[in-house]
């Protein structure tokens, strides 16, 4: 297992090359498209301003599923894509990924029944990749798989099985994938501007965080998949081309509250589609915690790091209060955090709640060549990615002969069918990268414990084989902790910095990181933090 240090990438940015695809993203979309181009043959240089994962990719809400929400809205054709995504997902990630069943309880007896009927649906859409069977439950097999849920007028409830998965580990899986396939990928590398010729773009300029080194890269392709932020870039295209071109995207927001797990001490998850505010509460066990959340709170600014509205903690726990018998409090908050959903807007003079817009996504193609995709969501992101390559191909960005024979007939019939291919197909030598633990135990530190399940060798393997070059990298996308419990992760970072130098990274960014982790934890209300009324005439929107 090779080790590529940071100067190694640096060197290779400096190399003249002409690449088929620049792609300026190091999402879940953008990861995608890297390694689906490289293993058809392409030359693929991938640019990241922050981490990979950083934004929206990192903070789902750790479910691969096919949008139950979106059936109600007859959305059929992207569930059933996203649904079929969701096999493919878990069967390439076994280590990161598994079934998980959700009961939908119901406090009367027309619940159960549209609920249920739904939630068929919903299986029959899956069809032979299906996960399992949908069943209804009375109120004693409800109370059976959820202990800790408040039995006071419980009629029954619907039981049905979706994916989850852990997000960020996945994208560093496939960020290594991708440069074992032969990608360039590197993050702290802002692109600052394009290069144009003839009246297209032919590459871009881009920035080393790290050394303020600039860069000129030539491309054939340049992909801009920056999720919620392409309109940032599509506007600087139109400053080219004197045109005026439309904002693609408005945001979501989804909320998330970690909290301990004998708050609903279950293997199984909570689903209540239809919150006194019309939206859905979910508490979901993940890594050996509770998240409790809901989505789809409109959000006009589009920050790098967003934090929650106080008023979204304070629905939260007071929905979470009225169906677990030992309530959680602020003060049993471990972590908040915030994830921004890219959803394409079809009108920008219409006014949609943003519930009711599509998770589909949009590629579109510039005067000038920018190609430009958003929208989707993780169970899409292989779906994105070949759409994107066959949209390259069709307007002669890319050439399809680079496309071996092998490969060409599933990739084109997958395109052109509409249906995503639902697992990777990896050539002889190419593997995706996935549970290593002889590979970090060999490493300085593997006994030495920093928190449960997480060694000093699992920084160091960070360092050298996984891109981190933070503290931050580490502790919110390498492992967990910042998300599961950021006063844990506090109480390490000044160890995970000691050791990243060590590694030789020079700017760990430990305040940095020690000032981020503060705002992970709610900080306390003078006023009635249970007060429900209050909390949702706050919200935005």
């Amino acid at each position: 297992m090779a080790n590529i240090t940071r100067a190694q990438l640096i060197l290779q940015l400096r190399l003249p090359k002409r690449y088929d695809l620049a792609v300026i993203g190091g999402g879940a979309t953008g990861l995608g498209i890297a390694l689906q181009a490289s293993l058809r043959g392409y030359s693929v240089v991938l640019l990241e301003a922050h981490d990979f994962a950083k934004g929206s990719s990192s903070r789902s809400t750790k479910l691969a599923h096919g949008g139950v929400r979106y059936l109600a809205r007859g959305e059929i054709g992207m569930v059933r894509k996203a649904l079929q995504g969701r096999a493919g997902l878990l069967e390439d990630i076994p280590h990161l990924a598994q079934a998980i069943s959700f009961v939908v309880p119901s406090y009367n007896w027309l619940g159960i029944g549209f609920y249920g009927l739904g939630l068929k649906l919903y299986e029959w859409l899956a069809g032979s990749r299906g996960l399992g069977k949908t069943g209804y439950l009375n109120a004693k097999a409800v109370l059976a798989h959820l202990t800790g849920l408040k039995a006071d007028g419980l009629r029954g409830g619907v039981k049905y099985i979706d994916g989850q998965f852990d997000d960020a580990r996945f994208a560093i899986n496939l960020a290594r994938t991708a440069q074992k396939a032969g990608a360039l990928l590197v993050n702290y590398c802002r692109v600052e501007n394009f290069n144009y010729q003839a009246g297209k773009i032919n590459g871009l300029h881009c920035t080393d965080a790290e050394s303020a080194e600039t860069f000129s890269i030539q491309a054939a392709c340049v992909i801009n998949a920056t999720g919620v932020w392409v309109d940032a870039l599509c506007q600087q295209d139109a400053l080219f081309s004197n045109e005026k071109v439309s904002d693609l995207i408005t945001a979501s927001q989804g909320v998330h509250l970690v909290v301990d797990k004998d708050f609903l001490p279950s293997e199984h998850a909570l689903l209540i589609p239809d919150t006194r505010d019309k939206r859905m509460l979910f508490a979901i066990p993940w890594l050996g915690k509770i998240i409790l959340g809901t989505t789809d709170t409109p959000r006009t600014d589009m920050p790098q790091e967003p934090l929650t509205y106080e008023q979204e903690i304070s629905f939260i726990l007071t929905e979470a209060a009225r169906y677990l018998t030992r309530p959680p409090k602020r003060s049993d908050v471990r972590s908040v955090w915030v994830g921004l959903r890219p959803l394409v807007m079809k009108n920008k003079h219409q006014q949609v709640a943003t519930g009711k817009l599509s998770r589909d996504h949009f590629i579109g193609l510039s005067s000038t060549g920018l190609l430009t995709v958003t929208g989707g969501k993780w169970t899409t992101y292989k779906a994105m990615a070949e759409d994107v390559l066959l949209h390259g191909i069709k307007s002669k960005l890319l050439h399809p002969e680079k496309i071996s024979v092998d490969t060409a007939v599933t990739f084109m019939g997958c395109a052109q069918t509409g249906k995503p291919a639902v697992s990777l197909t990896l050539p002889q030598g190419i593997h995706l990268y996935g549970d290593e633990e002889s590979s970090v135990n060999s490493l300085p530190g593997a006994e030495h414990w920093l928190l449960p399940g997480f060694s000093e060798a699992m920084v160091r393997f960070a360092a050298r084989y996984e891109f981190a070059r933070t503290v931050e990298d580490v502790l919110a996308r390498r492992s967990r902790w910042l998300l599961l419990d950021s006063k844990l992760a506090l109480s390490v970072a000044a160890e995970v910095a000691d050791i990243l130098i060590d590694e030789g990274v020079s700017n760990a960014q430990l305040q940095e990181f020690q000032s981020l982790a503060l705002k992970y934890l709610p900080a306390p209300l003078s006023s009635d933090p249970d007060n429900y009324e209050t909390a949702v005439s706050s919200l935005p929107g």
